[in-house]
């Protein structure tokens, strides 16, 4: 793909969900004029219907600009929502708060308590049960034919992957799924549809997901096993667990992250490798050897998360533009990705390629994306289960896009065994 750039930098905007819907061309065409015109770029936001518009807000598109944001969180901070432009009411962040939207210390204190549940042994018992879900989906994949790979294969996979870690059961995974679609698909119609209230669709499925965490949390404080919830309930870490509402906003964050980010990467993967023959062919003759570099290179390429938000704490200069507190910006993961600067002939899909500083897990700094080992390991394990039982698995028709400026999702793709 070479970006095209038709539009004008006058007519680029940013908070006109019509601009997500553009041929990724053109897309990245606007990508690209903003950084060569205006790396750091404001914006007005857009009237939501529930939420007046807000004050406006900056997009930093180089690579180099974002990165220096990430490394200090001090400045540049998630406290008041990282995952949304406009602020949103106190309710939304009891369900969508969590982690993510939070500075240190009390960023740096769930993540310990969540790292410390995750001990070697767990770690392995997961990795394998990966290796054993990829099997049956592609095994299940390969008497069908012509299916969706999205519905079938790359959905289901970090699906169970989460719902088997957090002891949800199987009867309730089709809810966690259609769930989690609604949270990040909310200005799509075929997930909240038109006429639809927006923000009761939002907090219906905050809470919904909440309340399934909950139940499954409170019969692990009373009856723990040997898993992964139940160290999370029982964790101690200086003298703090996490609460049950701490408990629940890390599942959404899981189902929201883990989920749907990693089942686009594994989508647009496949996409890319069917638009690319000679990469595929490639990666298919040494795998093992060429799948670190063939994961990040469509990690990058894709980028499943298109920006994350953070507030100013203070007045700064960036790249040059002064940014005052208060502030929003912006981080353009998508843009950065295909920046000149940082990447050797960025709009090629090359799965050799070396040095992949990418920021498709998040920039480097606290808030690099805590599941990017669980999500390479899932991307690895499918293709690795494709090559060896459907190596001539192609799509037949162009992904069915999200329509959304936070996610570069993949809906429905329609493949074949060629």
């Amino acid at each position: 793909m070479q970006p095209i750039e038709q539009l004008s930098l006058a007519e680029i905007d940013l908070s006109d969900l019509e601009f997500w819907a553009l041929p990724l061309e053109v897309r990245e065409g606007a990508f690209l004029t903003l950084r060569n015109q205006a790396p750091i770029c404001r914006f007005e936001e857009a009237d939501l219907g529930f939420l007046p518009p807000g004050p406006g807000y900056w997009a930093i598109s180089r690579f180099g600009d974002l990165m220096e944001a990430s490394r200090h969180p001090e400045v540049f901070s998630s406290a008041q929502g990282a995952t949304s432009i406009p602020d949103l009411p106190e309710v939304f962040l009891d369900y969508f708060g969590g982690m993510i939207n939070a500075d240190d210390p009390k960023h740096a204190r769930l993540r310990r308590i969540v790292l410390r549940a995750f001990t070697p042994k767990r770690v392995a018992l997961l990795e394998g049960r990966i290796e054993e879900i990829a099997a049956e989906l592609i095994d299940r994949a390969r008497e069908l034919g012509s299916f969706d790979f999205v519905t079938e294969v790359a959905s289901q996979l970090p699906l169970r992957v989460i719902c088997e870690m957090m002891g949800i059961p199987a009867s309730r995974y089709q809810e966690v799924l259609e769930r989690s679609n609604i949270i990040l698909g909310v200005a799509d119609t075929e997930f909240v549809p038109e006429g639809e209230a927006i923000d009761m669709a939002l907090l219906n499925a905050g809470y919904q997901l909440s309340e399934l965490m909950r139940e499954i949390g409170a019969e692990r404080g009373v009856n723990p096993r040997d898993d992964i919830v139940s160290a999370l309930v029982n964790a101690e870490v200086e003298g703090e667990a996490l609460s049950p509402e701490e408990l629940a906003s890390f599942f959404v964050l899981l189902v929201v992250a883990g989920n749907e980010t990693t089942r686009n990467a594994i989508s647009w993967g496949l996409w890319l490798l069917g638009e690319n023959p000679s990469e595929r062919a490639r990666w298919q003759r040494d795998f093992a050897a060429l799948a670190p570099a063939a994961v990040e290179e469509i990690v990058r390429y894709s980028s499943p998360v298109i920006f994350m938000r953070r507030t100013l704490t203070q007045d700064y200069i960036l790249g040059g533009t002064a940014l005052g507190a208060g502030e929003k910006v912006i981080l353009l993961y998508s843009s950065a990705n295909k920046d000149a600067a940082a990447f050797v002939d960025p709009f090629s899909f090359d799965v050799t390629r070396g040095d992949n500083r990418h920021v498709g897990f998040g920039g480097y700094g606290p808030h690099y994306c805590l599941g990017a080992h669980l999500a390479r390991r899932e991307i690895t394990a499918i293709f690795a289960e494709i090559f060896a039982k459907i190596p001539t698995l192609v799509p037949i028709a162009p992904p069915d896009r999200l329509r959304s400026n936070f996610i570069n999702g993949i809906k429905h793709l329609r493949v074949a065994i060629a």
